[in-house]
């Protein structure tokens, strides 16, 4: 089966021919047809992560996964061969930059009805990022006000969308030329990062942040107080790496890299949370149905082929892309 590996931290993906996967007793086994590309792919690709996703090399990298299931475990009573489905596969069953995945039938989703593959595979990571952020984290309300960083990108595309269904009034930064695209979106404040000054917005009720540094600083000092910033991009804070099991060194060493904007939001009496999202097939089935009734739409930059995944997964550091880039196979 063809895939792309890691083989060394800092290089390239590289075609490799692996294993068919193992599917277990409560295992869906999906043909891939489309999977996104993500900025996540790329960190663990520059070994940015092995503190907290200590992966053993070489390892197929790729979290998300729109396609047909061609075979079911024992235990498995939702799926059946032939269903179109999508999932963000769990930190450890990654590896859609292949021919086929086994995920487990809890973390798989009925692809939404009325879109592509393409972009069903565009959503799953980035949807579930947006709606743990707003939903389940932040606990977004009809009326409050939310400022969504990199509104253009994948995960602030859906974020936008998703905060002004809940009916929240959405700011979000944006290079200039995607202002018109994110007030279409929902956006009702579109700031250009190049040129306006972000300290003149206040009374933010929660800030979703994945830029991370000083842009990070600075959203502390635009939220009310009681407010809460969560960061995607980190620093990673000490509730996390509890949550996650780590290691005391390594906890400690969380402690320390978020003590300075731990200590700036407390200053403010604000809160910042990092969020590492989860896999979950019961959210992606909710999101599902706000893309069925037309509440979010997809929005896939482009569309490239299996050999065109190393190249375009290194120069997502560089940013600028709107919504996401896709890979889609062919069926065969």
């Amino acid at each position: 089966m063809r895939a792309l590996v890691l083989t060394r931290y800092k290089h390239p993906l590289v075609e490799r021919d692996v294993p068919e996967p193992t599917v277990g007793d409560h295992d869906v086994l999906i043909r891939v047809e489309a999977a996104g590309l993500n900025v996540l792919d790329e960190k663990i690709r520059l070994g940015e992560f092995t503190q907290i996703l200590p992966y053993t090399l070489p390892r197929t990298l790729g979290h998300d996964v729109a396609g047909t299931v061609l075979a079911v475990g024992s235990a498995v009573r939702s799926f059946a061969p032939g269903d179109e489905v999508w999932s963000r596969p769990p930190t450890d069953h990654i590896g859609t930059f292949a021919e086929r995945i086994a995920v487990p039938e809890s973390d798989v989703a009925p692809k939404p009805a009325g879109i592509s593959m393409a972009e069903a595979g565009s959503l799953p990571l980035v949807a579930l990022t947006a709606w743990q952020a707003l939903v389940e984290r932040g606990g977004l309300q009809a009326g409050q006000t939310v400022l969504i960083h990199a509104g253009a990108g994948g995960v602030g595309t859906i974020a936008v969308q998703l905060a002004k269904h809940l009916g929240a009034t959405v700011v979000t930064t944006a290079s200039a030329r995607n202002a018109d695209f994110l007030r279409e979106l929902g956006a009702d404040v579109v700031i250009d990062y190049h040129t306006d000054d972000l300290d003149t917005l206040s009374g933010v009720d929660l800030v979703l942040d994945s830029v991370g540094g000083e842009t990070l600083e600075t959203s502390l000092r635009v939220l009310k107080r009681g407010g809460k910033a969560i960061g995607i991009t980190g620093p990673p804070d000490p509730a996390f790496a509890s949550d996650a099991g780590l290691n005391i060194v390594v906890r400690t060493a969380i402690a320390v890299i978020s003590r300075k904007i731990r200590r700036q939001a407390a200053k403010a009496d604000v809160s910042y949370e990092f969020l590492f999202m989860h896999a979950d097939g019961r959210q992606l089935r909710e999101i599902a149905a706000l893309i069925e009734n037309g509440a979010i739409r997809p929005v896939v930059g482009r569309t490239i082929t299996f050999d065109e995944i190393p190249e375009a997964l290194s120069t997502m550091s560089a940013g600028g892309n709107r919504g996401k880039i896709v890979v889609t196979l062919p069926v065969t």
